[in-house]
Parts: structure tokens; C-alpha cells; sequence
């Protein structure tokens, strides 16, 4: 790393976060094409299928994140960076030309090489600025994950104008090639402009590279980026059919509200490196975590309908049913009033209910000219829970939530260079793995969770786990370094009411 951040410094972070945006803007592609292909019945995919090819690229763009950074930290980010937005080009122009499952998947496979773009990024940008600026450096770089909004932002509203609103559906072909077209230019950019430059660690052996990866703490530190960032990858593509059949929104809002989830989050990035330079990684990865269990707690409620029996009406004495109606039941002179059936009940999806709604009401079970017994039932009670999950606040948290994930995206990251200041390609690019796997992985769990369960919202009990158990590894660790270094503050602590 330089000690001093220039002019070269700023082109090559400006270049750098520009070539990331664009490829991960083409990286989430899937998430719009397949939902797009899906709702059209263009192919015949069920959820699990379109899991998969949402989680394909993400898993390309994470297995070779470490090759890419080692070669990264080898060879500098010039060559590698070029390179690989050239040869993203190539499946992504043929994925215009699929015909089938395999075929989709395949080339869905070669442009998921886009997703390396992380860790070349990482590494080359770092090596440009000094110890003291790497969180607010690599903040802005990380920005480029607005990419994945731009993409779901406008990708709906390209396919309904090159689709001529569904009219030609086969004009959905055009898309990738647009893509395509735009890794080329890129990539040309990239060479003519940018200026290599290579870690002292260039010249170490591979194993002497891959030292580092025996640390616990790497991995810690890729199961932190597995839910700030490979989360945010699987949700930036499973919000759009998540809108789309929970709160039966067409396409392009759905992909408008997708947008808005990812976009906040690729930008915030670059105030989560600040924040960690001047408060420190540590202290708002603890506000991360815990706000990621809470959110994700509160939208784990699912939109429903509960019907139970409630309080119903018993006769007080034996006899004859003299009459029978909604709202009584006469018997030997004895008038039971019913709880009428609310009207309110058919309009719970009107307007904005915050909480959960009860319902109570009453309906008869005999009729008139019945004997009844003492304590026998007259009328049912049913009870009635409704909760509407409004969209407009389930997306203000999940969008929340999705800004939270992005400050800690810089906050796992601004660590590495803290631990590993000449090996950040190697061990962002290992971090950069686990986390991508995150995008890969969710996606295929939540398609099996929604099987197993039928719930959409299986997918938010997945992230309070997830969440759960990386808020409580983070503070065991940290508890256990502050009894290592104050032991005798940690029992006065401990022993404190």
C-alpha cells in the first residue's frame, strides 16, 4: 500500500468502482431475465430451477474470487481486471442464444465470472492508498454493488419495450447482448486507461500466499460477509418473484422496489468505510448485526388469515329453539344475542394496518323447532387474526435492511488490511468466496424453504439465524480478547448487578 493517496490513486479507484458497477450489474442479470422468462412461461421453471439459475453466476463469481486475488496480488489489477471483463463477454452474448435449462445454465456460468470482480478490485484499489484511508477507499469502491439495482431498475422496462410489451417475447435475446457489449467497452477502457501496480508481496511463493488463510479469524470474517453481503446478493434477485407473489405486483415495480433495496446499499457502502475508519470496524459491526436480528425478526410475520374457534353461546336451560338469526337465538323466552360478523372484515387489505387484526363473531349451529340440552351450544364463536404485512412497510425495512448490510459490507473489509495489509488480495479474495457462496447458496435455500414451508417469509427466518449466530460469535471473540488483555475489568463486570 502507497503512504500517501495521489491523483493516480483516485483514477485508479474511479476506474476500479466503475468496472465493478458494471459488472455487477450484469453478475444479477438472472434475477430480472429468469423472473422475466418464469412469469412469461417462456420456459417451464419452478422455484427451484429459477433458484438455481439465480445462484449459478453468484457461484462462479465466488469459487474463483481467490484465484482472481491471487492473481491479483501477482500480476497487479491492470491485466487481470481487463481480461476478465473481455472474457465475461463472450457467454454473456451466447446466453442470448439459450434455448433450454442447460444451456441457460451454462452460459449463465461463464458471465458469473463477472463476480470476481470483487476481489481484482479489492486488491488493486488497495494497494493505491495508505492504512489510514482504506475504509473510506474500499467504502467507495464497494459502491459499485449499486450495480445490482441498475439492473433491476431498468431491466424489467428494457425487456417490456424490447418485448413490445410481450407481443414478440423472443426479443428478450437482445438483452444480453446489450451486456455484452458493454464488458467490451469497458474492458478497452480499462486497458487504455488504467496504470498497473503490484504489493510487496508479489513475490512471495503461492504457499507463502495462502499463509494467512490458516487464521480463524479469515473465516469469521467470510461468515460476516456471508450475510452482509452474500444475503444482499440473493435478495437483490429473490425480492423481485418475493414482490411479485406475495404482494401480486407486476414486474417493473417489483423490480423498482428491488432497486431501491440494492441501490441504498451499493452507495451507503462508502459511509460504512468512513464510520469504520472513525469509530472503528468492530463497533458498527456490532450495530449491524444486531439491527440485522431485529429487522429480520420483524418480517419473519407472514401475511395471513387465521381462522380458530372462539367464545361461543351455550343454552342455560333445556327446551325448544323458538327462532334463529345472525345476530340471536331465541329459546324458551330466553333471547341469546350473537356477535354480528364484522364488515370491516373483506376490506383488510385497504389502506395501511400496522399491527395484527382480530375479528370476533358469532354464528348459530341449531335451528328453529331444535331441542337442546342445558349447556348444549346455541352458536359458534370465530375468531379471525388477520395480518396484511403491508408492502409499503415491509419494503421500508427491507430497504433499511439492505442499507444496514451495506455499511457492514465496508465494515468487514476495512478488518483486512487492519490484519492482513499485504495479503488483502488473498485473504479479501478467501472472505470475497464465502461471502459470494452466501449469493449462491440463499437462493437455493429459500427455494427449498418455500417448498418445505409454503411461506415466503421462510427466507427471513433463514436471516435471523444467520444473523443470531454471527452477532454472538463476534461478541464471544471479542469478550475473550478483552479477558486476555483486562482480565481484572472483565470480572469487575461480571460481578457488577
Amino acid at each position: 500500500m502507497q503512504e500517501k493517496a495521489t491523483g493516480q490513486s483516485h483514477k485508479a479507484l474511479f476506474l476500479n468502482t466503475l468496472a465493478f458497477t458494471i459488472c455487477f450489474a450484469a453478475w444479477m442479470l438472472n434475477g430480472v431475465l429468469v423472473t422475466f422468462l418464469s412469469a412469461n412461461q417462456v420456459f417451464d421453471w419452478g422455484p427451484v430451477e429459477i433458484g438455481w439459475l439465480m445462484g449459478i453466476p453468484v457461484l462462479t463469481g465466488s469459487i474463483f474470487r481467490l484465484p482472481a486475488g491471487i492473481l491479483t496480488d501477482k500480476f497487479g489489477g491492470k491485466p487481470v481486471f481487463g481480461s476478465l471483463l473481455l472474457l465475461c463477454a463472450v457467454p454473456m452474448y451466447l446466453l442470448s442464444y439459450a434455448d433450454s435449462f442447460l444451456v441457460f445454465a451454462l452460459c449463465s456460468f461463464g458471465f458469473g465470472l463477472a463476480g470476481v470482480s470483487f476481489s481484482i478490485g479489492i486488491a488493486f484499489s488497495s494497494v493505491w492508498y495508505p492504512r489510514e484511508n482504506q475504509g473510506t477507499a474500499l467504502g467507495i469502491f464497494g459502491a459499485g454493488n449499486a450495480g445490482a439495482a441498475l439492473t433491476t431498475l431498468f431491466a424489467p422496462t428494457l425487456l417490456n419495450d424490447l418485448t413490445q410489451q410481450g407481443a414478440d417475447i423472443e426479443g428478450w435475446r437482445t438483452l444480453p447482448v446489450y451486456y455484452a457489449g458493454m464488458f467490451v467497452v469497458m474492458g478497452v477502457i480499462f486497458f487504455a486507461f488504467s496504470t498497473n501496480k503490484k504489493p510487496a508481496t508479489s513475490a512471495k511463493s503461492l504457499p507463502e500466499m495462502l499463509q494467512p488463510l490458516r487464521e480463524v479469524r479469515v473465516w469469521r470474517f467470510g461468515l460476516y460477509y456471508f450475510l452482509v453481503f452474500g444475503c444482499f446478493v440473493a435478495f437483490s434477485q429473490w425480492l423481485v418473484p418475493y414482490f411479485v407473489n406475495v404482494y401480486y405486483l407486476p414486474l417493473v415495480t417489483a423490480g423498482l422496489l428491488a432497486a431501491l433495496f440494492s441501490f441504498p446499499s451499493g452507495v451507503i457502502r462508502a459511509l460504512g468505510g468512513w464510520l469504520s475508519d472513525k469509530i472503528g470496524a468492530r463497533t458498527v459491526m456490532y450495530w449491524v448485526l444486531g439491527t440485522s436480528v431485529l429487522i429480520s425478526l420483524m418480517v419473519t410475520v407472514p401475511k395471513m388469515d387465521i381462522y380458530s374457534p372462539g367464545k361461543g353461546v351455550m343454552a342455560k336451560r333445556s327446551g325448544t329453539v323458538a327462532e334463529v338469526s345472525d345476530l340471536a337465538v331465541v329459546m324458551e323466552g330466553v333471547r341469546y344475542q350473537l356477535l354480528a360478523k364484522p364488515v370491516l372484515l373483506e376490506n383488510v387489505d385497504e389502506g395501511i394496518v400496522v399491527f395484527p387484526k382480530k375479528d370476533v363473531w358469532q354464528e348459530p349451529v341449531v335451528a328453529a323447532g331444535q331441542e337442546v340440552q342445558r349447556r348444549e351450544l346455541l352458536a359458534k364463536g370465530v375468531t379471525r387474526i388477520s395480518f396484511q404485512a403491508n408492502v409499503w412497510i415491509f419494503a421500508f425495512l427491507v430497504i433499511l435492511l439492505g442499507s444496514i448490510w451495506g455499511v457492514g459490507k465496508a465494515a468487514v473489509y476495512k478488518h483486512i488490511p487492519e490484519y492482513f495489509p499485504e495479503e488483502v488480495g488473498v485473504v479479501g479474495g478467501m472472505v470475497g468466496v464465502i461471502g459470494g457462496l452466501g449469493g449462491f447458496f440463499c437462493p437455493i435455500i429459500f427455494g427449498y424453504l418455500l417448498e418445505w414451508t409454503g411461506l415466503w417469509t421462510s427466507c427471513w427466518m433463514f436471516m435471523v439465524t444467520v444473523s443470531a449466530v454471527c452477532l454472538l460469535w463476534m461478541h464471544q471473540v471479542v469478550r475473550n480478547m478483552l479477558q486476555e488483555k483486562h482480565p481484572e475489568d472483565v470480572r469487575r463486570m461480571e460481578a457488577s448487578p
